[in-house]
């Protein structure tokens, strides 16, 4: 089985005092429902998390994942991810997936690990919006996690990836779902003028 790693480490720091991950979407947080999400899939879920005394943490409780901190988190995405993806079990492919795209479903990560099986010639399989743009949920093939050792800066994977575009394998979401976050209050208010609850 295929570990998806979920990115809930940042600072949330456009949110202006909130916390974006922490969110009301449909009666839970919105970090739980990523989780209940990938759980849906039936592969292991680990979560990477700043430190165990961050109100993340109770956010995802009695769920059935793997909490992973994260004292890297602090230098941003790259710090995240380089200290995440070495906690991770030692499989021949890992998903990771930002924990704050609020349109991505179980379904969409299913389609990645189906790429990933038919396109076995690649070494990154990723959705991708409508018109191509690359985005998320992203699986790298296990021969790149020493790489992941050595990225800094807060570009997150994209100094690794870009090299690699012409072994990447995107499957085209019908919309802008695999790229649309929501980083500040403006953008969960236009949201949520648009999905009423």
């Amino acid at each position: 089985m295929i570990p998806i790693l979920i990115l809930a480490a940042g600072g949330s720091t456009r949110m202006r005092g909130a916390d974006k991950l922490l969110q009301d979407v449909g009666g839970v947080p919105l970090l739980r429902r990523q989780v209940q999400r990938a759980t849906a899939t039936g592969h292991p879920v680990f979560v990477a998390l700043p430190d165990p005394s961050h109100p993340r943490v109770p956010a995802i409780d009695g769920l059935d994942v793997t909490k992973l901190f994260i004292p890297e988190s602090a230098e941003g995405m790259s710090g995240t991810m380089r200290g995440a993806v070495t906690q991770l079990p030692g499989t021949g492919a890992f998903m990771i997936l930002l924990g704050d795209l609020i349109d991505i479903g179980a379904a969409d990560m299913q389609a990645i690990f189906a790429a990933h099986v038919a396109h076995p010639d690649h070494l990154i399989w990723r959705g991708a919006t409508a018109t191509g743009k690359p985005g998320h949920p992203i699986i790298f093939d296990g021969s790149l996690r020493p790489a992941f050792g050595d990225i800094s800066g807060d570009g997150g994977g994209e100094a690794l990836v870009r090299p690699l575009v012409q072994q990447t394998h995107l499957t085209r979401f019908s919309d802008d779902r695999a790229r649309y976050d929501l980083d500040t209050p403006e953008d969960w208010a236009r949201w949520r003028r648009k999905n009423p609850t």
